[in-house]
Order: C-alpha cells, then sequence, then structure tokens
C-alpha cells in the first residue's frame, strides 16, 4: 500500500499544472521579466515562475507601478512586456498603465488571479468581472476556463499585443485552474512573425505623384514609424526629395535632429512655430502617424492639407484627416518604392526659415543663469551630459511640454512621452524598465513634483534591484501643467498648490543619492556626478514656471 501511495505521488508530481504550461509559454514567447505583486490568488503563478530559468520576476510596490514598467519595456523593444497581479484591488492598480500602453500603441500583456471558477456565480469575496473591466482599455481579454486552454490564449494574447496597432492585453486566471494537470500534450504554441504586407502600386504612384505635383510638402511622421523601425528609410526619403520633417512627441529622434531635414516636434497645446510650417504646406506626408497620440485639428485646422497617408494599418475616420490615398502596407517598401517616381529635391527654404526662427527664440532662456531654473535651461543642461543613445523618461506635466518641445534626439527610443493617455506616475518606473533593457546606457527621467509623489514608492525598488537611475525633479510645489492652463483661460490658479517633503532626506531615507540644485551653473556638474553613482539619484531642481505663461504669449501673436 506504501509504494502504492508513493507511485502515485510520484506521478504527480511530474505532471504540469496550468500554471507551468503558462510560464513555458511565456518563455515561448521571450518574455525576459515579469513586473508584478504576489497575491493570494496568483500563487500558484509564482511559485512556477520562480523555478523558471529563463524568466526574472520583478517585484514591485505598487501594480500600477508594474504595468508601467512593462509599457515601457514594450515601447523600447517591441515585444510585449508583461505584468502580473492578484485579483480585486490588485487587477484594478494595474488598470492605468494597461491604459496606458493601450492608448499609446505600447505591447504589453496583463495577467491577473482570479477567484475559483465554481463561485464565480456567488458573491464573493475581493471578485470583479475583470475581463469587463480590462475590456474597454485592452485589444483583447480572455477568462481560462479550462487548463489545456493555456497554450492558444498566451498566444493569441501576444499576437494581438504586438501585431497591428500595438496594445495591451490580458488574461485572467482563476486560482483554481491554475492548479489543474495539463496533458504532456499540451505544449507551448510556435511563435511566428509573418512580413508586413507590400502596399498597393496603383496607391504608390498616385502618392508620388501627389508629391511631384506638390510645391510646399511636409512629412509628418509618428509612433508607428518608431515601432516599425522606419527612422532609416524616412531619413534616406528625406535626404532624396529634401522634403522637411515634422515629428510627433512619441516619435522623437525618428530622424536625426542634426539632420538638416529635422524640423520640429509637434504636440504642445499651443499654436506654435511647428504649426505654421502646416499652415503653408500643401501636402502632408503622414507616416507612421495615429491619430491618438496628436489629434489632425491641432495640425490640419482649416482642412486644406492634401494628405498621403503611410503606415502598416489603414487610416483612421477623421474629418480632418481626409486622406487624398493610402499606402498601406511595410512603412520601409512604400518610401523606397515612391522614391523610383519623385525625380526631384524640393526647394525646403520656407521651412528652413521658420525653423530657424524657433531656434533663436529659445536660445537665451537656454543659457539663462538665473534661480530657480528657467525649464529652457533645465533642458538644455540635461542634453549636454546625455549621449545619443541614452535614454529620457518623461513622466506628464508642465515639463513634458518644454521636453516635446525642447530636447532633441539623434535617435528614436531615446526619449520616451506617453501622449496617447498621457498619464502621470509613468516616469520612475518606466525608468527602471528603461535600464532593465539598456543597462549600460544612461538613464534619466524627468518628473514633475505632483508626478513624482505619484509612484515614488518605486525609488526603494531601483535600490533593491541595484540600478543607477536618475530622477530629476521639477520642483513648483504645485500641479503646474494644470496652473499654467488656468492661467491660459481664466488668469487666475485654483487648487493647484501644495506642499512636497524633503526629497533629499527622502532619497536619503530610501537608500538613494539626493541632491539640491541651489544655482543654475551646478546642474550639468550635479547630472554628470549623479550618473557616476552606483545607485539611484534623486536631483531637486527649483523651477521658474513664469515662464509657462511667458511662452503662451509669445505663441499666441503667430496664431493671430
Amino acid at each position: 500500500m506504501k509504494e502504492v501511495k508513493e507511485m502515485i505521488s510520484a506521478q504527480k508530481s511530474e505532471k504540469r499544472t496550468a500554471a507551468q504550461l503558462l510560464t513555458e509559454c511565456l518563455e515561448q514567447e521571450g518574455v525576459e521579466y515579469v513586473f508584478g505583486i504576489p497575491g493570494e490568488e496568483n500563487l500558484e503563478l509564482i511559485h512556477s515562475l520562480y523555478h523558471s530559468g529563463k524568466i526574472r520576476f520583478i517585484v514591485v510596490r505598487h501594480e500600477q507601478g508594474a504595468a508601467f514598467m512593462a509599457d515601457v519595456y514594450g515601447r523600447l523593444t517591441g515585444k510585449a512586456g508583461v505584468c502580473l497581479a492578484t485579483l480585486g484591488p490588485g487587477a484594478t492598480n494595474l488598470i492605468t498603465g494597461v491604459a496606458d500602453a493601450d492608448s499609446d500603441g505600447a505591447p504589453l500583456v496583463a495577467i491577473t488571479g482570479q477567484v475559483s471558477t465554481d463561485v464565480m456565480h456567488l458573491t464573493s469575496h475581493q471578485y470583479l468581472n475583470l475581463s469587463k473591466i480590462f475590456e474597454p482599455v485592452t485589444k483583447r481579454t480572455k477568462l481560462v476556463m479550462l487548463p489545456d486552454t493555456i497554450n492558444e490564449i498566451t498566444r493569441l494574447a501576444f499576437k494581438y499585443a504586438e501585431g497591428g496597432r500595438m496594445g495591451a492585453t490580458h488574461i485572467d486566471l482563476p486560482v483554481n485552474v491554475a492548479k489543474m494537470y495539463v496533458d504532456d500534450v499540451e505544449q507551448p504554441l510556435k511563435k511566428e512573425t509573418l512580413p508586413l504586407e507590400e502596399p498597393d502600386e496603383m496607391n504608390i504612384v498616385t502618392a508620388a505623384r501627389l508629391i511631384s505635383k506638390a510645391a510646399y510638402p511636409l512629412i509628418l511622421a509618428g509612433n508607428h514609424a518608431v515601432h516599425y523601425a522606419s527612422s532609416e528609410a524616412i531619413t534616406a526619403f528625406a535626404e532624396h526629395t529634401h522634403i522637411p520633417v515634422v515629428n510627433t512627441m512619441m516619435a522623437k529622434g525618428i530622424i536625426p535632429c542634426d539632420n538638416p531635414w529635422c524640423m520640429m516636434t509637434i504636440g504642445i497645446p499651443q499654436y506654435d512655430y511647428v504649426n505654421t510650417l502646416f499652415d503653408q504646406a500643401d501636402l502632408v506626408l503622414a507616416i507612421g502617424y495615429d491619430l491618438k497620440e496628436l489629434m489632425p485639428r491641432k495640425w490640419n485646422r482649416n482642412r486644406k492639407c492634401h494628405i498621403i497617408h503611410i503606415s502598416n494599418r489603414p487610416a483612421d475616420i477623421n474629418k480632418f484627416y481626409q486622406c487624398d490615398v493610402q499606402v498601406v502596407g511595410s512603412i520601409d517598401s512604400a518610401l523606397f518604392r515612391i522614391l523610383r517616381y519623385v525625380q526631384h529635391p524640393f526647394d525646403s527654404s520656407w521651412a528652413l526659415s521658420i525653423r530657424k526662427a524657433f531656434q533663436k527664440s529659445v536660445i537665451s532662456a537656454e543659457n539663462d543663469n538665473s534661480f530657480p531654473l528657467k525649464p529652457q535651461r533645465i533642458i538644455h543642461d540635461v542634453r549636454s551630459v546625455m549621449g545619443k543613445d541614452d535614454i529620457l523618461i518623461s513622466d506628464v506635466g508642465a515639463h513634458k511640454m518644454w521636453i516635446g518641445r525642447l530636447y532633441e534626439c539623434y535617435k528614436p527610443g531615446t526619449c520616451i512621452i506617453s501622449n496617447g493617455f498621457a498619464s502621470m506616475g509613468i516616469g520612475v518606473p518606466g525608468a527602471i524598465a528603461a535600464k532593465l533593457v539598456y543597462p549600460n546606457r544612461q538613464v534619466i527621467t524627468i518628473c514633475g513634483d505632483g508626478g513624482f509623489m505619484m509612484n515614488c514608492q518605486e525609488m526603494e525598488t531601483a535600490v533593491r534591484l541595484g540600478i543607477n537611475i536618475v530622477v530629476l525633479i521639477i520642483n513648483d510645489s504645485a500641479y503646474g501643467l494644470i496652473k499654467w492652463k488656468e492661467h491660459d483661460q481664466y488668469q487666475e490658479d485654483m487648487y493647484t498648490d501644495f506642499g512636497n517633503p524633503d526629497f533629499v532626506m527622502m532619497a536619503e531615507s530610501m537608500h538613494c543619492k539626493g541632491y539640491r540644485i541651489s544655482k543654475a551653473e551646478d546642474l550639468p556638474v550635479i547630472l554628470e556626478k549623479s550618473f557616476r553613482e552606483k545607485m539611484p539619484v534623486i536631483i531637486d531642481v527649483p523651477v521658474d514656471y513664469s515662464e509657462n505663461s511667458k511662452l503662451s504669449e509669445e505663441l499666441q501673436l503667430l496664431s493671430v
């Protein structure tokens, strides 16, 4: 009898659970990290991940931080970042970061624990219908009801997250299903990468004819061009045709900032110098442009532009974005094929003069030694110590407008700005993910004091991981972007001021290094010193945000 029990026990130990199969599927997908927090209902999966030889589980201090880490991992790699939470409040804490990834087109797979399937029809502790909750903020969400469907559900989750317009997906794994055994025949499914379709030749010819007829053509490069690695193709196209290139905030660096055909970034709420380019343009080549990152009414307010849509997916419907032709398929192939029919370079002196006027308008503030520091000076000094491959993660706030407008990039993926969902709190967890992906690059996040305090707990995660990220806090003791908008609209501010902790003492209490800037000349020195530290660094930088209203007044004259 004893031998029979031992034999049965040995057979059970050799069987795989659904959670183990899910871990194998994640390994098959090439997952390096899972960001999350252990909980009672995801312990079976946690146990399986613990024994994985390929996946590293990163314990965070809040599920929102886990989702933002997976979000930025997806932006930088093009592979789905994975975040994990338990049921109920753990799952709902993921929502903001998951929605951010989906809105910004970043591949992400969220996995949540769930109550047992035999009590879902009852009033259950911490039970929520998570599929319904995640449905509006993901491309696909599935509840696992049977253990032998894990491999199909996981492959579909990654296929949808990484394919087409990238975004977020969700897998909901009940606690009892996770513990069920699966047959040996159930294995991870193969990951297949299909080539992008070739654009239709008729549309290629039509696009080339429109370009050849144009007097003032302009390229608008967007986020999808970054996702599909079209930087070299766009740069080559601009250099052959001399058509100037404007990028969205999420496509910074798509053409090197020192390239003569690189213009400016569009995206701040005000009518800016870059908008005058669109007012003069008679044709816009929208390449990899995503309407979620920048509404077309911002640049086609008079609806007079002829538009060529070039992207891996068809254009969305919008009355300000009526395309003369859509070239759908491989962006790189489309651009090189169009070049065969476009014979002459254009005279782009009209655009170059506008860029020169813009550069002249900012140069004095970039070298201003006044204190508190002007935001222009802060951005200038950060750029001066960052290499071409180094990464800046922008949190959301008034500083994001200055980064978007002034921070120049040589390569895509070196300045990450959330501009589809535009969620505060992405900075610190995003910087952690960036440093994990690129441990040999300098990584800095610029946060407002409001955004920093939303996920400052992840500084402990950075300390525990032993990584050097630099967190530069723009300190104005207020929700600066909202105060800016209040001043523009009502000429007064309301309910935006708050107090702050001593950020240097806070840094030291969390086993980080802390610095406070007391004069403008110190910032470059402190930045260089911070990147040499062996631990996370917080730099407290007082800012003069009176520059916000001054910028609004300056730009208002342009729109007249």
